[in-house]
């Protein structure tokens, strides 16, 4: 696995192909990272990063399209694919589709997390996530660490209102939680530091997607 040194920031452009990332970030930056399958991505997915765009005041958010979810035993759709799915909704210049998990060779966010921290100094991270995600946040690897290496934002989603609100990892960060009106201060906050943020549910998820595009396939004629 290759992990970047603490080195001065050198411009993506300047690098050795093999080497870049597929994007690049200024100093002082407020960015989300916001992770997933997407298999395949719908306005749900959409409805999160949207939410958070504006409600934390972000630069960019990155979508980072895992190759493999390592929770999931179910493979997802080809990366392409998937990443194709992604582009279609992920509207407007502030929204950046990447395929690092796949480039660096770890599907794990911490190492996501401390790769980008090491490339771009100076650009502030927000970890972004469905609420559907926090309620299982404390099975993934270096969750506490997670919590400690950048601000999170958690953004309601149908069904896990609650659920998400009464997670272990809520819990166990309880103390760390800040107002929703504070959102826009969350990407210069000093980590721990996570708020919760609602906002007009999207009803609809991938695997009804899914289930939609296998029932259309079988009522194709052969």
């Amino acid at each position: 696995m290759w992990f970047p040194g603490p080195a001065r920031r050198v411009p993506e452009a300047g690098r050795p192909s093999a080497l870049r990332l597929g994007f690049d970030l200024a100093p002082g930056m407020r960015v989300g990272l916001y992770g997933g399958s997407f298999n395949p991505a719908h306005e749900g997915h959409a409805h999160v990063a949207e939410t958070a765009l504006a409600r934390l005041g972000l630069d960019r958010v990155i979508w980072l399209v895992s190759p493999q979810n390592p929770l999931k035993r179910r493979l997802p759709a080809d990366l392409e694919e998937r990443m194709a799915s992604v582009r279609k909704i992920a509207r407007g210049p502030s929204m950046i589709v990447s395929d690092l998990e796949t480039r660096i060779g770890s599907a794990y966010t911490v190492d996501v997390i401390r790769v980008l921290q090491a490339r771009f100094p100076g650009v502030r991270f927000v970890w972004v996530m469905g609420a559907d995600n926090l309620a299982g946040f404390h099975r993934w690897r270096g969750w506490t660490q997670i919590m400690r290496l950048v601000p999170v934002a958690v953004v309601a989603r149908p069904g896990y209102v609650l659920a998400g609100g009464l997670s272990a990892a809520a819990r166990r960060f309880s103390h760390a939680r800040r107002p929703a009106s504070q959102a826009g201060r969350l990407a210069g906050a000093r980590p721990p530091a996570w708020v919760y943020l609602t906002a007009p549910l999207k009803f609809i998820s991938s695997t009804a997607l899914r289930r939609q595009a296998r029932a259309g396939a079988a009522e194709k004629p052969s």
